[in-house]
């Protein structure tokens, strides 16, 4: 088994397994009952998602120097307790159970969703091609 790294709202690859969704805030207009129908995603677990303070950070970087400002905000929150176990359970459960993680963002390498990604990883999740 393995965790996926989505875009949400995109159509599910085979076998995808259960679909996280560390947004923010859910889909807007997008009734309730369609989100998993959608393909947005099953749980909406936004304990993932950086701070709105921080997503604004990441949303305004221009350049190098901004985008690793949001970075490091970002590893910091999810260094704090919670998010920390979340990530660990995530990955331990990325040996049994096929899931996916995702957000919103068009373009992963300016968003959060590459950094989840790597902090998975760091902590020996399954990570799907």
């Amino acid at each position: 088994m393995s965790i996926r790294i989505v875009r949400l709202g995109t159509p599910r690859a085979p076998g995808e397994g259960l679909r996280i969704g560390t947004v923010r805030r859910p889909p807007r207009g997008v009734p309730k009952t369609e989100f998993a129908s959608q393909n947005w995603y099953d749980v909406w677990y936004p304990n993932l998602a950086p701070s709105a303070e921080t997503m604004k950070l990441g949303q305004d970087a221009e350049t190098p120097a901004q985008w690793n400002a949001f970075m490091r905000k970002y590893k910091a929150e999810m260094a704090e307790a919670d998010a920390s176990r979340s990530l660990d359970l995530l990955a331990a459960l990325s040996h049994t159970a096929a899931l996916a993680v995702g957000c919103y963002c068009e373009d992963e390498s300016r968003c959060h969703r590459s950094l989840l990604r790597g902090l998975l990883a760091e902590r020996g999740a399954d990570i799907a091609a």
